[in-house]
């Protein structure tokens, strides 16, 4: 391994990188808006460590608030989500306030009202009169333009948009969005913030609807146009839920987070055209403010082939006009469209991944159909060229390269092209000169979970097992031009490093972690092998009795276990992170890990036992305790036998990493292997064959 380096470099997150800026650290927040969206951020920022007063304008309602959050809690505590001490730990954060002033101690406070733009502003000039001169404020609005909110404070440099989505306390997603004045160290903060509260951000510019809204609203409208054509309700309904893979139609959505939102979003979209006019039937359901009447329609809302066919290409192609107009004006990234989908509304597949499914002469015709129906120009975006998704970011400041894994809807996983768009992005900072040191890391909970499981499901199933080889070769190239790079290489472990991403950060010299960091070599428990080096690397860095020990038992390891085996070599907190990053302090040495009694002995176990002898369970006495010698036959003996001897054969030879391409096509021709990757989760029996 190459030798490291302390350097210091500027702020980075999620692929930004800015000159270096001073600002204080957000602990408390505050939240204006004490109903269901305010209440779920106030519990997600309480779980993440947050001081949160939830503020609004009597305390029966704050209290109401405050008392679906302990509810909600306690059903988290009887599904063993969290403990009982751990609730109360995150209720002591929790104040609340009938008065605006109870915020004044606050360096962030979110607006979480009503959608009504002249309350908004009259309460952030308020605001104004009351927070610091440094505090953050932001609005959670879906439809209002940031920029104009912003004429309402004395500090328009500190405001930003943050709009989150329903449930706020699960759901992932937050769009980031900048006014035009907002500071970049206002902008870089809200990154900040939204990655220590567990929020995976998409950025888009001030514009009407933002990103999500701007395509799920006309989405919703145009369901209630089809209602209104006279298509059933509960066949547009079942139609939209198999064509966009989702487990609740337009109606059941709007029935749920209320008729009246959709309608107002999509009177705020009509500046943008004929196409975003407000469905006279959606209109009419929103001043009566009655859910949608659901279950009406025979056998379940089938509906004719031809129905069925009306209403997938135009919701569909709605959703492909929009998204398409917003590439043309430049308001966000393919990825940050896509992103929205699967995290924000858990669709399953993102609007431009259906696309690309369906191809540029069927997407044009889809699109097409939509522009002739409501008279609208057509999109320009309409080259499938334009439709690629950036999954690895590469942000170059001075010496420092920072590539970052960007699919956090996949966790990161390893694909064709993620390998590919990674190995583009290190091959360019890895050439030139000016780079001296590079840094790896990842977006949302995950570093790298490892590969794409579905791709080698798929292979097998089409018998091109030759496919999985080449892929593999290719990640073995790449990786070994990483190791023996002349560049200084770090990875930052930010949450799951499983497999093909353990093996990854393994090809660094440095490989810090966060304390929430958990690292794996799942292989075996679904019936293969580590095929990026991990069987080689991982034993040239621990020894092969903890190699053998991480790859026959696949257990999974906490930071700090990992760190007290050498596996990483120092834990940093998001904050020492971003000190890091930001060049305010240096990048932490090789760890010289002296193994504690406890881990020698398991190294030992591992090393001095067989395989045979450890799946017997024959193995040597007093090496360790009984208790615990048993625990790790059971561990090993629910592994795939197969991908076990050749894991076992590959530590032991260590005749290199290319050595693993040559067991790849026995071990993925298995019918362990094919029992595996499609039975991830599950408890199954391997037969050895």
């Amino acid at each position: 391994m190459k030798a490291s380096r302390h350097f210091w470099i500027s702020e980075h997150h999620s692929g930004q990188i800015t000159k270096r800026v001073t600002m204080k650290d957000i602990t408390n927040v505050g939240i204006v808006g004490a109903g269901t969206m305010g209440a779920a951020l106030a519990q997600k920022f309480i779980q993440e460590g947050f001081a949160v007063t939830l503020a609004d304008r009597s305390m029966e309602i704050v209290q109401k608030g405050i008392t679906g959050i302990q509810s909600t809690l306690r059903d988290a505590v009887e599904k063993r989500l969290f403990t009982e001490t751990q609730v109360e730990q995150f209720m002591q954060r929790l104040n609340g306030t009938d008065t605006l002033a109870g915020l004044a101690h606050c360096d962030l406070v979110i607006e979480a009202i009503y959608e009504n733009f002249e309350a908004k502003s009259e309460l952030f000039q308020t605001l104004s009169t009351i927070v610091s001169s440094d505090c953050i404020l932001a609005t959670n609005t879906s439809s209002f333009s940031v920029s104009e909110l912003a004429e309402s404070v004395h500090h328009p440099e500190r405001f930003i948009g943050l709009h989150y989505f329903y449930h706020a306390a699960k759901n992932r997603l937050v769009e980031i969005i900048p006014g035009s004045k907002t500071a970049p160290e206002t902008f870089i903060a809200a990154q900040r913030f939204s990655f220590l509260s567990g929020k995976d951000a998409i950025t888009c510019a001030d514009s009407y609807g933002f990103v999500v809204n701007r395509y799920f609203v006309p989405w919703l409208n145009e369901s209630a146009r089809l209602l209104g054509e006279g298509y059933p309700i509960d066949v547009i309904d079942a139609v939209c839920k198999q064509v966009f893979g989702i487990g609740m139609g337009p109606f059941e959505l709007m029935n749920a987070t209320g008729i009246p939102v959709a309608y107002h979003s999509e009177k705020t979209l009509e500046r943008y055209g004929n196409l975003y006019t407000v469905s006279e039937v959606l209109e009419k359901q929103a001043l009566a403010n009655t859910p949608w009447l659901l279950g009406t329609t025979p056998d379940s809302g089938l509906g004719t082939l031809e129905q069925e066919r009306v209403i997938a290409d135009r919701m569909l192609g709605v959703v492909f006009f929009v998204c398409l107009q917003l590439l043309d004006e430049n308001v966000c990234s393919v990825a940050a469209i896509n992103r929205g989908a699967k995290i924000g509304l858990k669709w399953k597949r993102g609007p431009f991944e259906m696309m690309n499914r369906l191809g540029e002469d069927a997407v044009r015709s889809l699109v097409g159909k939509i522009a002739a129906l409501y008279t609208m120009p057509m999109p320009n975006a309409l080259s499938a060229d334009r439709w690629k998704s950036e999954n690895v970011k590469l942000e170059k400041n001075g010496s420092i390269a920072i590539i970052t894994m960007d699919q956090p809807e996949y966790q990161n996983a390893f694909s064709e092209e993620t390998m590919r768009q990674l190995a583009a992005c290190f091959d360019s900072a890895d050439s030139d000169p000016d780079i001296k040191t590079i840094f790896f890391t990842g977006s949302g909970k995950a570093f790298v979970a490892g590969a794409d499981i579905n791709y080698f499901v798929t292979k097998i199933k089409s018998n091109n097992i030759d496919d999985i080889i080449a892929f593999t070769k290719a990640g073995q190239d790449l990786f070994e031009r990483i190791d023996t790079s002349n560049k200084t290489v770090v990875s930052i472990i930010n949450g799951l490093a499983l497999g093909g991403g353990l093996e990854f950060a393994l090809c660094s010299d440095i490989v810090l972690a966060l304390p929430k960091a958990q690292l794996a070599f799942p292989e075996t428990a679904i019936g293969i092998y580590p095929g990026l080096g991990g069987t080689q690397r991982s034993a040239r860095k621990l020894g092969k009795g903890l190699s053998k020990f991480l790859i026959f038992t696949g257990k999974m390891l906490s930071a700090s276990e990992a760190s007290a085996i050498g596996l990483v070599d120092k834990i940093v907190t998001p904050h020492e992170m971003f000190a890091i990053l930001a060049g305010e302090a240096p990048i932490p040495g090789p760890a010289n890990t002296a193994l504690s009694p406890e881990w020698s002995a398991i190294a030992e176990f591992f090393s001095t036992n067989s395989l045979s002898d450890i799946v017997s369970g024959t193995t040597s006495e007093g090496i360790i305790d009984e208790a615990l010698s048993q625990k790790f036959t059971k561990m090993v003996q629910s592994k795939a036998p197969v991908a076990l001897r050749l894991a076992d054969e590959l530590i032991t030879k260590a005749a290199g990493c290319s050595s693993e391409l040559n067991h790849l096509n026995e071990i993925f021709s298995t019918s362990d292997a094919l029992l595996g990757l499609t039975s991830i989760g599950k408890k199954v029996e391997y037969q050895g064959k």
